[in-house]
């Protein structure tokens, strides 16, 4: 399925030289660039996006999945911020004992703040996560970093963006996690790398990269966070976007494995 997937998207990326647009009938996506939208809201308190996911199963499996994703912005004259929030939250129904049980529970919140420089598209940042999730074994973990970012590559179709600087990293053991009680606690130094890449498919359809690496610098684990997506505009302010996400932990807590991976379809509401 990941291969249908990923051989999908790469048709899609080559198909600049194609004839006919095979979105020309959604709503029209992708006019403007990032700068534009920005420059449109500029000044405005808070613009961005929210994105939606709900599935309902029931039959021979019982579930219920709930996804929720924002992505908000301020632009003014000497700082950009942006702020995202990335929950997921599922039940399953336990075959043995008839009982709905929660089987994912996640909540990460992000900042980061951009003092834009006098070299277009260049800036000094500053950036902080949190994160809880039920079932990685830890109570939280966070991260704070600061350094430099930059446009790395501007085309016609392709832009990409890369954020990179030394940070903080620290975790908390859950109460019922089997660690000893000197690693219940860890903080170390880590270098962070960020990238951005977008592509403009066609006038309807737009790609998305990003990733994200903290590499520890004091022998703790090292992450990884990519998400994949291809967003197409419906009508109006709702798009609907497909997203491929991988996020790799190289010391998991709890005889955890070391990645996860989530594919999602949701609807996506601009203002």
């Amino acid at each position: 399925m990941l291969r249908k997937y990923l051989f999908i998207i790469f048709i899609l990326i080559s198909g600049s030289c194609w004839a006919v647009d095979p979105f020309e009938d959604f709503h029209e996506y992708g006019q403007l660039s990032d700068e534009e939208i920005h420059d449109l809201h500029k000044g405005e308190m808070l613009y961005g996006d929210t994105e939606f996911g709900f599935i309902l199963s029931r039959g021979n499996i019982n579930s219920t999945s709930f996804k929720l994703k924002g992505n908000l912005y301020q632009d003014f004259e000497k700082w950009r911020n942006q702020f995202k929030i990335d929950t997921l939250y599922k039940r399953d129904e336990n075959d043995d004992t008839g009982d709905s049980d929660v089987t994912a529970n996640r909540v990460f919140v992000s900042a980061q703040g951009n003092y834009k420089v006098g070299v277009k598209n260049s800036s000094f940042f500053i950036y902080g996560d949190y994160e809880e999730d039920q079932f990685s074994g830890l109570k939280f973990k966070s991260t704070i970093a600061t350094g430099y970012g930059a446009r790395v590559y501007q085309g016609t179709k392709n832009k990409v963006d890369i954020d990179i600087g030394p940070g903080l990293y620290r975790s908390v053991a859950d109460e019922d996690s089997t660690v000893s009680d000197s690693e219940e606690n860890k903080t170390g130094y880590l270098l962070r790398v960020a990238m951005q890449w977008e592509r403009l498919v066609s006038k309807r359809t737009r790609f998305n990269q990003d990733v994200s690496i903290e590499q520890s610098l004091s022998g703790l684990n090292s992450r990884l966070k990519s998400e994949t997506a291809l967003i197409s505009q419906v009508i109006g302010a709702v798009s609907l976007k497909f997203a491929y996400m991988y996020r790799y932990n190289s010391k998991p807590e709890d005889d955890k494995l070391k990645f996860d991976s989530e594919l999602s379809a949701t609807l996506v509401y601009s203002f």
